[in-house]
Formats: structure tokens, C-alpha cells, sequence
């Protein structure tokens, strides 16, 4: 996706280009009898016209304007200011008169504005300036007028141009969110009337006809909720950036796996969500929940061993019940179920048989976050996990085993 409002500012550089070449020869003609060295002006314009005619398509877009083009096309300018004494009458310089690109200089100082922003146009225009007081060998008054205003001109072109760009991105981004959400909005229309359908009426005719038709309804039902929440929430949005700051709103897509960096954040409540089901309730703030990536998928692996258990211990027909909790410093995740509880000592005697479970699934990753984890059971009134994560959280032991737990051990 291309859009760039500064492109008219390359047309109209290329314009002012040739135009001011025309200028600065009609400058020397009209004073052609006052050079003590005609020649030599005669040999630096007939550089100067071909420079700027190979040139023009290099000042056509940003890509075509590279570094290096811009370094030879300010030497061309500072060379024909530092020659205007060799060529010119001393009085004639003296009393003011122009160098011998005259204008022409500003054209290749707003070129570094327009492709690099302000900070190239100050140095650009700081080089022409130090050039303009070694030709005249003194500040002048309308030396010094002449310097500070090209280089206010150009500082000030610079930033209009980096506004712009930053507007541009911007604006891009915003559209493609909007062409995402329409896009969301479809599929969830064509999945509401399909296949949410299909899954409810199965899951309504196998709970009348009892048996296995019982159980593919219940699992159908849980396949509903699980794509329900799916829609809802909505599809990720494609990464983008900026593919060249120059290039405006030039923007491409980035595919998720370039996107992995552990602490990047990542939305904790996106990794819970697949846990939701029929048996399973999520209840989370209507803000995203952010952690580093990495630890937050320790978070979920965590929560992935409690319900683990859960089904292990309490029966595929206990619920269980997640709720995500924002802090200002921390985030804490709880697991509650209603099954029977684990019997006092049991945990000590599970990790006396081997069997790590609780240990190294949940206790183990949220003590490599710098966080914790606290479990509380009463027999007969189900069991309580509670996970304590800091914002800061980072994985420090990336070779413990990541197998889901067998039992409560």
C-alpha cells in the first residue's frame, strides 16, 4: 500500500531544479563582461545543466534519491560556491553579488529535506552555509540573511515532511484495521448462519437421543463455545511496518513467526480463550491483559496442567472456572473447580512417588517467572489454584520439561 502526500514535493523539486539552472545562467550572462575568468564559469555551468538533466529522475521519488546522489549533488553545489571567487570580480562578490550556482544551492538542500527530514536538511544546510562565508571571506550581512534563511526554510520543509510521513503510516494502519474488521464481521455472519447452527442442533438432537449420540452432543457443544468465543474475539490483525521511513506509508506484511520475540507483549486472555468450553468458563477484563510473550505462554501452560488435572481428578463432568485478574503490578489467573478436593498430604506423597506434576507444570513456571503459585483444596468443596505472575516477568530456565501433568502430584 503506497500512499505518499510528499510526492508532490518531488515534482516540484524536480521543477525548481531546472528552472534554477535556467536562472543562474541568465545570472551570468547578463554579468558575463564582469568575470575575470568567463571560462571557467562556462566549464562549471555546462557541469551543472548536464548534472541536472541526467539527474531529474533521481529526484522523481524517494527511492530514487539515494545518499550517495545527494552527497554528489551538494558537492556540485559547494563546488561552484567555492570557485565564485576564481571566476567573479572581487568587487562584484564583495559588493554582494551571487555565486555562481546561486539558487540553484537551495534546490540540493531541500532535497536532503524531503528525503531524510530535518536533521539531514540542517547539515546540508550548515555545509552550505560554512561554504557561503569561506566565498565571501567575511559574515556579510546579506551573506548571513541568505544562510539563515535557507536553513530555517529547509529545517522547516524537513519536519512538514516527517508530520506527513507519520500521518501517512498512520492513516494506513487505521484503514487496514477497518478492512480487517469488515472482514471479521463477514466471516462471523457466514459462521453464525453455518456452522454455530449445525454444531447447536447436534448438540440439542444427541442430548434427546441419549447413549454416544449424548456424548458427540456434548463435545459439539463445546466446540461451539470454543468457535463462538474464536469469532468474537475476533481475527488478529496482520502485523505491519514500515517497510523505508523515506518511502511514506509504504508499508508490508509480517508474518507472525518474524514477530516472536519472547518479550514482546503478547495478550494473555487470546492464549486462555482455546481453554473456554462447555465445561470451562473464562471470565477476563474487557482490556487486553499484556505480558511478555514468553512468559505468558508459561502462564498458559500453567493453567493448561491445572485443568489437566481437573479432568484427571475430578471427572470430565466437574466445571471448572478461569478468571483473569489485571493488576497494577501483577496478573493473577485462578482455577477453580468443583470436584471432590485433594486430600490433605496428598500433594507431599505425589512428589515422594515421582510424580511432579503440580511441582515442575505450575509451581515450577510461575517460580521461573519470579512469580508463585498457591493451591487450596478442601475435600468435598473443589480445588482453588491461584497464579501470581509480575508485568515484568521474564523466562529464566528455558530446559525444564514442558509435559502436562498426570496427576495432582
Amino acid at each position: 500500500m503506497r500512499m505518499s502526500v510528499e510526492q508532490p514535493l518531488w515534482r516540484a523539486l524536480t521543477a525548481y531544479r531546472v528552472l534554477a539552472v535556467v536562472y543562474a545562467i541568465g545570472l551570468f550572462a547578463t554579468a558575463y563582461g564582469h568575470f575575470v575568468r568567463p571560462w571557467l564559469a562556462l566549464g562549471y555551468y555546462a557541469v551543472l545543466v548536464a548534472w541536472t538533466l541526467a539527474t531529474l529522475p533521481r529526484v522523481a521519488n524517494a527511492a530514487a534519491c539515494t545518499k550517495r546522489f545527494l552527497a554528489v549533488d551538494l558537492a556540485v553545489a559547494l563546488t561552484g560556491i567555492l570557485i565564485t571567487p576564481l571566476a567573479d570580480d572581487p568587487g562584484r562578490i564583495a559588493s554582494g553579488g551571487p555565486t555562481l550556482p546561486s539558487i540553484w544551492t537551495a534546490g540540493a538542500v531541500l532535497a536532503f529535506a524531503v528525503k531524510g527530514g530535518w536533521r539531514w536538511a540542517a547539515v546540508a544546510s550548515t555545509l552550505v552555509a560554512v561554504a557561503n562565508l569561506i566565498e565571501r571571506g567575511s559574515p556579510a550581512r546579506d551573506t548571513v540573511h541568505n544562510v539563515v534563511l535557507v536553513w530555517v526554510a529547509s529545517i522547516a520543509i524537513g519536519y512538514v515532511v516527517e508530520v506527513a510521513r507519520a500521518s501517512e503510516r498512520t492513516l494506513a494502519r487505521a484503514l487496514e484495521i477497518e478492512a480487517a474488521t469488515r472482514e471479521r464481521e463477514r466471516l462471523a455472519r457466514d459462521i453464525h448462519d453455518s456452522v454455530l447452527q449445525v454444531l447447536a442442533m447436534v448438540q440439542r438432537r444427541g442430548a434427546v437421543l441419549g447413549g454416544e449420540a449424548a456424548e458427540l452432543g456434548r463435545m459439539a457443544g463445546e466446540q461451539e463455545i470454543a468457535l463462538r468465543t474464536l469469532v468474537s474475539g475476533g481475527l488478529v490483525p496482520v502485523s505491519r511496518i514500515s517497510e523505508d521511513a523515506a518511502e511514506g506509508a509504504l508499508v508490508r506484511a509480517v508474518d507472525e513467526p518474524e514477530a516472536e520475540d519472547p518479550g514482546v507483549p503478547a495478550d494473555l486472555r487470546a492464549l486462555l480463550a482455546p481453554y473456554a468450553g462447555a465445561r470451562v468458563s473464562l471470565a477476563e477484563p474487557g482490556a487486553p491483559v499484556e505480558l511478555p510473550r514468553a512468559a505468558a505462554r508459561e502462564v498458559a501452560a500453567a493453567v493448561g496442567a491445572a485443568l489437566d488435572n481437573v479432568r484427571a481428578h475430578a471427572g470430565d463432568l466437574a466445571r471448572a472456572w478461569l478468571l483473569i485478574e489485571d493488576e497494577p503490578d501483577e496478573v493473577v489467573v485462578t482455577v477453580r473447580d468443583d470436584g471432590p478436593g485433594i486430600p490433605e498430604g496428598r500433594l507431599a506423597e505425589a512428589e515422594g512417588e515421582g510424580r511432579m506434576g503440580v511441582a515442575l507444570s505450575i509451581r515450577g513456571r510461575l517460580r521461573d517467572l519470579g512469580g508463585s503459585a498457591d493451591l487450596i483444596s478442601v475435600p468435598g468443596q473443589g480445588t482453588e489454584v491461584e497464579l501470581k505472575v509480575p508485568k515484568n516477568a521474564r523466562v529464566t530456565d528455558v530446559t525444564r520439561p514442558r509435559g502436562k501433568a498426570a496427576g495432582h502430584g
